[in-house]
């Protein structure tokens, strides 16, 4: 229980530190959000957004998945939970900006690169390899012409960014609010090393430092 015990110190740091010390925000809190931007980014425990962001609660709605992806926009079964937290965070908190946040040495596409739980039952890793079937595809491309090293790594990242900011767009009420300019899509890359953000230019196709 050590590691559930540090955290329950954290909670009461946080309690002392921050809700005596911003009473009356968390009060404004408590009536409503109105984040600034929704973003979609990794599981991993290394890049948390509001960390990186520097932002207080209310500022960002994250939404955290193996690998940052955003599937495409469809209807019928499953359980679509990117897909319900987009629609709640565009069309009910009418967010300005949508944000595919990756980052290096990711844990899901380095399993999509070396297809290390394809043959694991479900629930044993077969979870992690439905997941990142998304990019199978460009992860054997990738593979093949570069191995699994951090070159093939990074590739993939990216092209995970990127086919998530098209799946993005898939999405009717995201196209049309991107059309009229009320919403806006970035994509960006994070490096956990340097500490730095790789911002992708669409329009270049390339990812450049902040």
């Amino acid at each position: 229980m050590e590691g559930f015990g540090n955290l329950l110190a954290g909670y009461r740091r946080f309690r002392a530190n921050r809700v005596e010390a911003e009473r009356e925000r968390w009060k404004e809190l408590a009536e409503g959000q109105s984040p600034r931007a929704i973003i979609i980014a990794c599981s991993d425990s290394r890049a948390d957004p509001a960390t990186i962001f520097d932002t207080d609660p209310g500022e960002i709605f994250v939404v955290r998945n193996v690998a940052n992806l955003v599937p495409p926009y469809e209807r019928g079964g499953g359980r679509h939970g990117v897909s319900a937290a987009l629609e709640f965070a565009v069309t009910q908190l009418n967010v300005p900006e949508v944000m595919v946040m990756g980052h290096e040495r990711c844990g899901g596409i380095y399993a999509a690169l070396t297809g290390c739980f394809h043959e694991a039952p479900v629930g044993e890793g077969g979870f992690v390899a439905a997941w990142m079937s998304q990019i199978e595809d460009r992860a054997e491309e990738i593979s093949k012409a570069h191995g699994t090293g951090e070159e093939a790594q990074r590739l993939l990242e990216e092209v995970a960014i990127r086919q998530s900011l098209e799946n993005l767009r898939t999405f009717p009420f995201v196209a049309e609010r991107e059309k009229n300019g009320t919403l806006k899509l970035v994509g960006c890359h994070f490096s956990i090393r340097d500490g730095e953000l790789w911002m992708l230019d669409e329009a270049e196709d390339r990812f450049r430092p902040v």
